[in-house]
């Protein structure tokens, strides 16, 4: 049986705003429109990030016919994951806000043949007026996001709501490294403000203060965070 929602009041823009963040929402946003050709290689994903983000998913044991939204999906780094997980009878489902990054993912869709995987653009703040009248999830992929997007609680909370009884939702997000990996927290630091992240945000949490049986856990020495956890 597919679980539908009753489309809800969208809340007033930028009223889950941090303080002093809104302001920054543009410019960080510009990061992602004239270097997204050359994002895979510029965002150190195969030799910082892709490890952490294969283990993440992984963690969730998605299973052949189910629906999966990522949020923020960007060039479609975790299709190949979450398209190998849910096979030709599931379906993905990727939002994203600048149209420069969703060229790179159509072309990875284009390239590899996928016909289940559905690319979005708009706001992932959103999400509620973007999937109305759709069957919700059974998981949600948040990754290396939520600490840049503007209204981040709202889509957190958004993201619960597009996931059926008993769904999933994963975050992977960062901080910076500590203990005998912060020799190396400048660099992290300086990858975190070249890519517009809020350090000061830790969504993480959200998911273990949120969400039935959380999971958390730590990779790359503290810079890289994932949690998962059911709806309720």
């Amino acid at each position: 049986m597919v679980s539908s929602r009753t489309p809800g009041e969208m809340p007033r823009r930028g009223r889950w705003e941090e303080p002093g963040e809104q302001r920054r929402r543009i410019p960080r946003l510009r990061r992602y429109g004239p270097a997204a050709r050359w994002y895979d290689v510029l965002s150190l994903e195969r030799p910082v990030y892709r490890a952490p983000r294969i283990s993440g998913i992984s963690r969730l044991d998605l299973q052949p016919g189910e629906r999966i939204l990522d949020i923020a999906c960007g060039t479609g780094l975790n299709f190949s994951l979450l398209v190998e997980a849910v096979g030709p009878t599931g379906r993905v489902v990727g939002i994203d806000t600048s149209e420069a990054m969703l060229a790179g993912a159509r072309r990875r869709v284009t390239d590899n043949g996928w016909t289940n995987v559905t690319i979005d653009h708009g706001q992932a703040a959103e999400l509620t007026r973007l999937l109305a009248g759709s069957p919700l999830f059974d998981a949600v992929v948040i990754t290396y996001a939520l600490s840049i997007v503007g209204s981040w609680r709202q889509v957190f909370e958004q993201a619960i709501a597009e996931l059926k009884p008993g769904g999933q939702l994963l975050v992977i997000d960062l901080a910076l490294p500590t203990g005998r990996w912060r020799v190396l927290a400048p660099l992290a630091r300086l990858a975190c403000f070249t890519g517009g992240v809020q350090l000061s945000r830790r969504p993480w949490r959200l998911v273990t203060e949120s969400l039935h049986r959380p999971c958390h856990e730590v990779h790359r020495g503290g810079h890289v965070h994932i949690a998962w956890g059911h709806q309720r």
